[in-house]
């Protein structure tokens, strides 16, 4: 009886393990996984700003570097000269647009004077009307004093003459009057000009933007010319050399995010349909296959490049051939995002991992351990 019992305990704690082991490589076997799995992360293409040779060069090859490091740096010499002269423009716009200013106000000034001389005329024209109607009542009244002989021809002829240089004196005050609103058109036509030649005031007046944008430019340019690290990262494929020529907008090097790691996994279309955002996910590298990453599904990917149709000679569509009674599912990119990557671990772009994907659980928390050998 005790070996009975013996046997039963024994064969029960067998069955349990062999139930726990089918149940945990279910759950592999269950769940999707691709072998075809490549770790990936974001590649800068760090590109000058500006053209020149290189005159410092402080990295090497597969360096790793920190945010705003200096990675190279072109000759400023050149663009150290174009801010001098920039900033020589800037000056000269400035006095350039002081000395308009200044004929502004003059041209002003001399407008206020055109409008005095008018408001002069004008009131010498006033004064001789007064003067016309003073001189003419007088010779009138010559005149009627005259018939009575109660005056003589002298004082008659006196106050007729007093009345005609009167007369005279108006016609000139009306010329003067006349040439004195030219001069005030002439005044404000100098006026507005000279304002059109100063443009807006202050900071606003467009020579002096144009100068400070110059200056602001060469200011930049002379800035780039010292190429720093935009992000930390790892420096890579560098073939860069003291001396060599840096052009604008070519590529100088590469350089890898090393916070922005993430894994692709290449699932069969048939494997997709279960898979949704925020499943957990485990990553065995090939490098590393006795320690799992955990992750989880960031997203699914909506489209993949077709052969089938494609361009190819003489605008010709490329068109492969296939078997009939095989049919191979298409691969489609599943983005997982690495919660927490062990201490050790060096991820590096294009690197081969297997990816499991535990459709239904969402917890990242919970340990899991690497695939087993026969899914890696």
């Amino acid at each position: 009886m005790k070996i009975s019992r013996k046997y039963l305990l024994t064969g029960s704690i067998v069955l349990i393990a062999v139930a726990v082991v089918l149940l945990k490589y279910r759950d592999y076997v269950a769940n999707p996984w691709t072998r075809d799995g490549q770790v990936r992360a974001e590649v800068i293409q760090i590109t000058p700003r500006v053209s020149g040779p290189i005159v410092s060069l402080n990295i090497v090859d597969n360096q790793f570097v920190k945010a705003d490091a200096l990675l190279f740096e072109i000759d400023p010499r050149t663009f150290a000269a174009s801010l001098a002269q920039a900033k020589a423009q800037y000056d000269s716009a400035r006095d350039n647009y002081v000395a308009l200013e200044k004929q502004v106000e003059a041209e002003a000034a001399q407008v206020e004077v055109s409008r005095a001389a008018v408001l002069q005329a004008e009131s010498a024209i006033k004064e001789d009307d007064a003067e016309i109607e003073k001189n003419q009542a007088e010779f009138k009244r010559q005149q009627e004093m005259l018939a009575k002989e109660a005056t003589s021809k002298k004082s008659m002829q006196r106050a007729r003459a007093n009345y005609q240089v009167a007369l005279e004196q108006r016609k000139e005050a009306v010329a003067g009057l006349t040439q004195a609103k030219a001069t005030l058109a002439q005044s404000e036509a100098a006026l507005a000009k000279a304002k059109a030649n100063l443009g807006a005031p202050g900071d606003a007046n467009a020579s002096i933007r144009e100068a400070q944008s110059a200056v602001r430019q060469a200011e930049l340019d002379l800035e780039f010319t010292q190429v720093r690290a935009p992000v930390d990262g790892y420096v890579t494929n560098l073939n860069l050399r003291i001396g060599s020529q840096a052009v604008t907008n070519q590529p100088a090097l590469a350089l890898v995010d090393s916070d922005s790691y993430w894994v692709h996994g290449f699932f069969k279309e048939t494997l997709v349909e279960d898979i949704r955002k925020g499943n957990k996910a485990i990553v065995t590298l090939m490098s590393y296959p006795d320690t799992p990453l955990q992750g989880y599904v960031d997203s699914l990917g909506w489209g993949i490049a077709q052969q089938d149709g494609s361009t190819g000679f003489e605008l010709l569509p490329n068109v492969n051939p296939t078997f009939e009674w095989i049919r191979l599912a298409q691969r489609v990119p599943v983005r997982v995002h690495l919660v927490d990557v062990p201490e050790g671990i060096e991820l590096r772009v294009g690197t081969t991992a297997s990816v499991l994907i535990m459709t239904g659980d969402n917890d990242t928390d919970k340990s899991v351990p690497a695939l087993p050998s026969a899914l890696q």
